[in-house]
């Protein structure tokens, strides 16, 4: 029988890839560290660690240990939190996942009245355009623009975002208002930087809006952020297609309403684990709420 102890010393260190950040973390030398992991690795008869520049490095036999301690410690932790969840009240760690611009601009400035309303949960929110594990806990719920790929997780369909043009109001009053697409040839366009890497599929779909772009007017102005498009479009740069729930300014106006653009739907995945869940639920109602009150609940 392994010793849990060694295990969980094992598992610190497989993930600081040091023996002295894994000390940090648990509070011992990295003597006892060390002799922990030797006592570990004697007792199994393998190596567990290679050394490299870069750190502590796993061979192929931790590499083994590693995933299957992970899944344990994975189990625990639910287990866990679903004793919290026989609780009358929602209460515990709730982590959530979404996109960077739907974190940023919609989903933080709505979060004070859910924290109100269920001061017990404790909310993380880790806003990241990258497809976070939620098997492995790296968060208990995402907010995703594509629906489940692994079958393990339960999905519900939120909403669908609509896209339109905007452009700011001094922007508009020094230029002229575009009243047809061709115009924007004549305008400069603010587009996403990098589309490799696009928050959503075809995320520069204005340049779809008129027939030609091979001569513009004006150079484009290019960033890979959603959101700092919308601060573009905000200091009167140019004229961008943006999704509507990032628009909230009054000095923002949307123009050819006519050319709207692609529409996206939105998931919210969690774990078949967590499907009893009391934070996930109530945080599920609210967001269909939330979404409902600001015009956005739109199910086409």
């Amino acid at each position: 029988m392994m010793d849990w102890d060694k295990l969980r010393v094992f598992h610190t260190v497989a993930t600081a890839h040091s023996f002295t950040r894994a000390g940090e973390v648990l509070n011992l030398s990295q003597s006892a560290i060390s002799r922990q992991i030797s006592s570990l690795e004697e007792s199994l008869q393998v190596s567990l660690f290679t050394r490299h520049a870069r750190g502590l490095m796993l061979t192929e036999q931790g590499d083994i240990l590693f995933r299957s301690v992970s899944e344990v410690l994975t189990r625990l932790s639910t287990a866990e939190n679903a004793l919290l969840e026989s609780k009358e009240r929602p209460r515990g760690p709730l982590k959530i996942t979404a996109p960077v611009a739907i974190g940023t601009t919609w989903l933080t400035q709505r979060m004070r009245e859910f924290t109100e309303t269920y001061p017990e949960i404790i909310i993380t929110i880790v806003v990241d355009d990258r497809e976070l594990d939620l098997t492995m806990r790296e968060a208990d719920v995402a907010i995703r623009l594509f629906p489940a790929k692994q079958p393990e997780l339960i999905q519900k369909k939120l909403t669908v975002l609509h896209n339109s043009i905007y452009a700011s109001n001094d922007y508009l009053r020094v230029y002229g208002v575009p009243k047809k697409p061709q115009d924007l040839e004549q305008h400069r366009l603010v587009l996403f930087a990098d589309e490799q890497k696009q928050p959503f599929a075809e995320v520069n779909w204005i340049l779809k809006t008129f027939k030609t772009i091979d001569s513009p007017a004006k150079p484009p102005f290019k960033i890979n952020s959603l959101f700092g498009m919308l601060r573009a479009v905000k200091s009167g740069i140019g004229i961008a297609g943006l999704p509507d729930y990032m628009v909230q300014s009054k000095n923002i106006s949307k123009v050819l309403p006519e050319a709207s653009g692609p529409k996206t739907d939105v998931y919210l995945l969690y774990s078949s684990e967590m499907r009893h869940s009391k934070r996930i639920n109530v945080f599920k109602e609210f967001l269909l709420r939330k979404l409902a009150e600001d015009g956005l609940g739109r199910a086409a």
